[in-house]
């Protein structure tokens, strides 16, 4: 099982933030076909083979992700999708 982790910080409020986490996590529901629920400030994702969460807090935004086989050989570039993804997010 391979773990993902990026985190980003952010000056934009938790409210702001969690609107912005949510085009993050639209994109990668689309594009992995996960599911996705809203947990307070965390969303939980998961599809088979995949599972993890956006924690939104005041000032940073984390995202982790454990990967079973199939998708850990595909982790560079989803890790990737995702900080390209939450950077332009933030942006």
């Amino acid at each position: 099982m391979t773990q993902i982790s990026v985190e980003r910080k952010h000056s934009l409020g938790r409210e702001a933030a969690r609107e912005k986490a949510q085009t993050l996590v639209d994109k990668l529901a689309r594009e992995y076909d996960l599911s996705a629920r809203w947990v307070g400030d965390r969303v939980e994702v998961k599809r088979s083979g995949a599972s993890g969460s956006v924690q939104i807090g005041e000032d940073t935004i984390r995202v982790e992700l454990k990967l079973g086989m199939m998708l850990s050989m595909m982790s560079t570039t989803i890790k990737s999708e995702i900080e390209r993804a939450l950077d332009k997010a933030l942006a």
